[in-house]
């Protein structure tokens, strides 16, 4: 298998992303797949390496990245050394980040007879599903699409919501990363350009207009994103496939870092299905 980790995407005007890809020399034309992590995630979280090695040995061109507010640098992809970027981070810019990611995987494999660059399917974990489902219900070139843990609503996400007037006057509000420690910010902006932009942000609409295969994955034992959100999905595009994951966490038993060999039966569960569903 072809590994290349932390390819640096350069782009005018705009901060540079990371890349990762997964594909094997020994098969031709192996679909796309473009994997979008959620809120204080990152490309190299948990198991994120094993999914993309497990999709990839099942003949698909896996790919990863970071967006590019996330708050990873480009030295240092991992957790979040610049606070400046994630409190500008915004829903606008991760739908940009994602459209200039496919474009740039179709002018990398385009002579490349391995991969087929016309093939695109699009996986999203939580916040991430939420970007997968309004891209997908935009872009033509989106073949299938894949949420795990998704949002179904950015409206009340606790980064939308709250004391709007403090906010505002502060300019910023902070959120405790549980893990690292860090105080997050998110300034004003982000709730600017929701507002701005809050019918294109409509995930409601945007699963309802999908033409396109729609797989949900969700656990029954996530406290991040309730189950309920994947049922109204489901609800809202009765073609969708929903599969219920029992005993599986917001990140499919999953912690950071993963050093084992093995992942949890939850998330190799989940892996399974996906796999299964673009095949």
């Amino acid at each position: 298998m072809l590994i290349e980790k932390n390819q640096i995407f350069k782009r005018e005007n705009n901060k540079p992303i990371l890349i990762d890809t997964f594909y094997q020399e020994n098969k031709t034309k192996q679909p796309i797949v473009v994997f979008c992590h959620g809120y204080k995630g990152f490309k190299d979280w948990g198991a994120w390496d094993h999914m993309a090695k497990s999709i990839a040995k099942a003949g698909f061109c896996f790919i990863k990245f970071n967006f590019s507010h996330n708050g990873g640098t480009m030295e240092n992809p991992i957790d979040f050394p610049d606070l400046e970027a994630f409190g500008n981070n915004n829903y606008t810019k991760e739908l940009d980040d994602l459209d200039d990611v496919i474009y740039w995987a179709i002018a990398k494999f385009k002579e490349n007879v391995y991969v087929s660059e016309n093939n695109i399917n699009l996986i999203g974990h939580s916040r991430g599903g939420g970007i997968s489902i309004i891209k997908a219900s935009e872009d033509e070139r989106i073949k299938n699409l894949i949420t795990l843990a998704s949002v179904c609503d950015f409206a009340k996400r606790t980064a939308t919501i709250g004391d709007l007037k403090k906010w505002k006057e502060n300019g910023v509000k902070y959120v405790i990363n549980g893990r690292t420690k860090q105080q997050m910010p998110h300034y004003y902006q982000f709730y600017e350009d929701f507002k701005a932009n809050e019918e294109r942000l409509n995930i409601e609409s945007a699963e309802k207009r999908l033409q396109i295969p729609h797989l949900i994955i969700h656990g029954d034992k996530d406290t991040s994103v309730n189950i309920d959100e994947a049922y109204s999905l489901h609800r809202w595009n009765p073609h969708s496939h929903i599969q219920i994951i029992e005993g599986a966490d917001h990140v499919f038993n999953i912690r950071h870092p993963w050093t084992k060999e093995v992942v949890t039966n939850e998330f190799s569960e989940a892996i399974s299905h996906m796999v299964n569903f673009m095949q």
